[in-house]
């Protein structure tokens, strides 16, 4: 059997295809789940490959329901409302913290396309199915390093400080000074510090020229007045 021959067996409406290609969608979005629970994110392999699995399920059942004729159903009508579902449920993995860091964003667009791609294996559209799934790797494994890359030597850089409250602002002014560092905006934060005799603050910089936020949050941390920092 010609690999053709074997694409369009997989994509037809046969109840053993049907089932095969439910078979790759969960196995796709476990994959998808196993990246994420690697970099310790809230949604992982169940979820991603149970979200992928319903997705695919409710694509084929809205095919065969199509099909019938006496039925004339609405082929549009089940994948709006899986992916209006699904939105409810990747809006629940989006959390913002009381340091103004969101997160959850990507976990939340990884399961709405695993949705979509589970949608696409399910409806038949298996090429394209396997397509998105290697996109979505690509993008949530190379594209994040690189992101990462880009954003270490970026010349803005928002951080969140704890320093002592006698006179730590106005030190850490002057050293912000020195290093010809511009502040965009200092906010004071709600957040618990470490010790009760620190303030936190959140302070947006600029750089004039590209350096390392690393190297800039080990000069901070090294100073006498501060506790506590960390990029967000």
């Amino acid at each position: 059997m010609s690999f053709t021959a074997i694409i369009d067996f997989l994509e037809s409406p046969q109840d053993i295809a049907v089932a095969i290609r439910l078979v790759i969608a969960t196995l796709f979005g476990s994959l998808i789940g196993w990246e994420r629970v690697v970099k310790r994110h809230s949604a992982g392999i169940k979820t991603f490959a149970l979200v992928s699995l319903g997705s695919a399920i409710a694509t084929a059942l809205n095919i065969f329901l199509a099909l019938e004729p006496e039925l004339n159903a609405d082929v549009s009508r089940i994948p709006a409302g899986v992916v209006s579902g699904i939105g409810f449920l990747g809006a629940g993995t989006i959390l913002v913290t009381g340091r103004q860091q969101i997160k959850g964003l990507t976990t939340a667009a990884s399961l709405w396309v695993t949705s979509c791609m589970g949608m696409a294996i399910g409806g038949g559209y298996l090429i394209i199915g396997i397509a998105c799934f290697a996109l979505v790797m690509i993008a949530n494994v190379v594209l994040m390093n690189l992101s990462r890359v880009v954003e270490e030597y970026s010349k803005y850089i928002s951080i969140y400080i704890e320093v002592n409250k006698n006179g730590g602002v106005k030190k850490l002014n002057k050293w912000i000074a020195e290093q010809g560092i511009a502040v965009s905006s200092m906010t004071k934060s709600k957040e618990k510090t470490l010790q009760s005799s620190d303030a936190a603050l959140i302070v947006d910089m600029d750089f004039s020229k590209k350096r390392s936020h690393k190297e800039i949050l080990e000069e901070l941390s090294n100073l006498e007045y501060v506790s506590y920092v960390e990029e967000i």
